[in-house]
């Protein structure tokens, strides 16, 4: 934090609440200064700190050296971490990347991630990524004073709640594209849409590595005591717990409902090779014909049935003809052709 009350540039937003009201007049310092004497709560939000930004904060706010390199480096996984009376929580991101067109290289989801620190005075965010913006979310926490009065616990469940919210929205842009390469797939010409179907399980991979983890952490804010969480905050949790449960189900029932396609889909390639191969072969076939015929006639002998008649070419290719005429009705009428 600097010296002179200015916050550092990653801090995009910050306000010191007192009964849930947002109170105005402070710096930064001076707001932080009153929460930790115990006057309501400051809730800072950032993007992006730098070291020497989190350094600041983690001296002012006591935070773990093990959270502070987790919001700077980032994490994989979504988690929760109990560092005295601070909690650290961090919670994966999916954003839909919009298309106006399905191919086998599009984009669907783009990840990111919001750290949280909550103690009983104090609530950062930390956010990585473009997507996930809180500003929204702290306008309408603003507007009922009455939630922020309950405490710090109330943004974690807020933000907790947009995330869910933004995987649900995933869901049912995911099944919109589902949809369509199933359309797609099993229309008459969809043996070349399988490529489409492995993009489309390689991003639901993506997604579902970002959504489930954060289970545990749900399980955990639902059912453990925590010295930030009170217990009857826990049932709100476990609310969310469901919402995500239902996200986590639909991913699964997208993944094996991928797999049904992109089966349907390679046999169907299969049996149009196949059909392919027959009709080649039997092209082939009746090439053959003409071609062993003009082959033979082609050697130099003297005795060659009909070699001297007067209509002996005539007669030939009369005959290559008829039996290549028989043949394309032969292959015909057991559907090679």
């Amino acid at each position: 934090m600097a010296a002179d009350g200015e916050p550092p540039d990653s801090v995009v937003a910050w306000g010191l609440y007192v009964e849930g009201v947002r109170q105005d007049g402070d710096d930064l310092d001076l707001a932080a200064q009153r929460a930790m004497a115990g006057e309501g709560f400051v809730w800072l939000g950032l993007k992006d700190p730098s070291d020497e930004d989190m350094a600041g904060f983690a001296e002012r706010f006591n935070l773990h050296p093990l959270a502070i390199e987790d919001a700077v480096e980032g994490h994989t996984r979504s988690k929760l971490e109990e560092f005295g009376d601070t909690l650290f929580c961090v919670i994966s991101t999916v954003a839909y990347v919009e298309h106006a067109e399905l191919t086998d290289s599009s984009e669907i989801v783009s990840t990111g991630q919001i750290m949280v620190f909550v103690g009983k005075n104090f609530v950062m965010t930390v956010r990585r990524g473009e997507h996930a913006q809180l500003q929204e979310m702290r306008a309408r926490l603003e507007a009922k004073p009455q939630r922020l009065a309950h405490g710090t616990y109330e943004v974690l469940y807020a933000v907790l709640d947009k995330v869910i919210e933004d995987y649900i929205t995933v869901v049912a842009e995911f099944e919109t594209d589902i949809e369509e390469v199933e359309t797609a797939v099993f229309s008459r010409q969809g043996t070349n849409e399988v490529d489409r179907v492995y993009q489309l399980k390689r991003e639901l991979i993506e997604f579902k590595r970002s959504v489930v983890p954060l289970g545990t952490p749900l399980h955990a804010l639902a059912t453990r005591p925590l010295a930030t969480i009170p217990g009857t905050a826990q049932a709100y949790f476990r609310e969310l717990s469901d919402h995500h449960l239902e996200a986590r189900e639909a991913i699964q029932s997208f993944d094996e409902v991928l797999s049904t396609i992109l089966s349907a889909g390679l046999a169907r390639a299969s049996v149009a090779d196949n059909q392919d191969m027959r009709k080649i072969s039997a092209f082939v076939a009746i090439v053959a014909i003409p071609t062993m015929i003009a082959g033979i006639y082609g050697m130099n002998f003297d005795n060659m049935p009909e070699l001297h008649a007067r209509y002996g070419y005539f007669i030939v290719i009369g005959l290559m003809a008829t039996i290549m005429v028989g043949l394309y009705v032969g292959f015909r009428r057991n559907k090679w052709l």
